[in-house]
Order: structure tokens, then C-alpha cells, then sequence
């Protein structure tokens, strides 16, 4: 699965996430409107949502294999 998500500690979510070989930062906001549209952007192309992540200052995603 491909997930996309927002967050102010994107350091903290890759830990969190088990540190994935894929984990990337995608983008640095300046406001929450442009981040949304980012994040909704990424749901359109088949990611799923990653809401563990607070704030919105950075988009990310990454991937778990199963």
C-alpha cells in the first residue's frame, strides 16, 4: 500500500512508521489550503491517507509491503 499524509515532524513519522527505504518528503507548505490540495492531489493518483500525522507543513509519503 502507498500512503500520503501531512505532518510538522516528518522525522518523527518515518520512526514512527518503522524508518520505510521509501520514506520521502514530497513538498514544504506555507499554508494549510496548499497542503490539503497537495494531499488531495495524492489521494486522486491512488495513495491512501496517512492521518496519523499532525500539522501540515510537510507532505510525505511512503510505502508497506505485505
Amino acid at each position: 500500500m502507498r500512503y500520503a499524509g501531512l505532518t510538522d515532524e516528518p522525522e518523527k513519522r518515518k520512526r514512527e512508521h518503522g524508518s520505510p527505504r521509501d520514506f520521502r518528503v514530497m513538498q514544504q507548505f506555507t499554508s494549510e489550503t496548499s497542503a490539503r490540495q497537495w494531499e488531495r492531489r495524492m489521494l486522486a493518483q491512488g495513495y491512501e491517507q496517512d492521518t496519523t500525522g499532525k500539522g501540515w507543513k510537510y507532505g510525505y509519503i511512503f510505502s508497506i509491503r505485505s
